[in-house]
């Protein structure tokens, strides 16, 4: 998990993400999350297994985000610090006890499941209102 703080006036700022980030030009999503895995954390994924799809639509008030959300157990590498924040590996137990955004709490606990889902989750001001998900088999 990366704890977002170099970025101080991020809205991601004092929240714990997963690793990842922004899709650059030409790549797939898998692409990206090998990329923004190895920027973040020095560590190198192999075969990302796509679990999810979130929406979020109008999330930091003008622009719709997308998040592909990947499970990779197999990886080479030591962690290094982030230009990010603060990377640390944490017991799936200890995660709920960090700093999430509220949506994450829903999200992460269906990544331990066997289905691929999509959801959506609507913030007004940073705060969540409503959300719904979609399972598929």
């Amino acid at each position: 998990m990366l704890e977002r703080s170099s970025r101080k006036h991020s809205l991601h700022n004092g929240k714990w993400n997963g690793l990842g980030g922004k899709m650059e030009l030409g790549e797939s999503p898998e692409e990206c999350v090998v990329r923004e895995v190895r920027e973040e954390s020095g560590l190198s994924i192999r075969e990302p297994r796509l679990k999810g799809v979130l929406t979020f639509p109008g999330f930091d008030g003008d622009n719709d985000w997308i998040v592909f959300l990947f499970e990779a157990r197999k990886f080479s590498g030591k962690i290094v610090n982030s230009r990010e924040g603060r990377v640390e590996w944490v017991i799936d137990k200890q995660v709920f006890n960090l700093a999430l955004w509220e949506g994450d709490r829903y999200f992460l606990r269906w990544m331990q499941g066997k289905k691929f889902f999509t959801a959506k989750f609507i913030y007004k001001d940073f705060k969540l209102k409503s959300h719904s998900v979609c399972y598929y088999a």
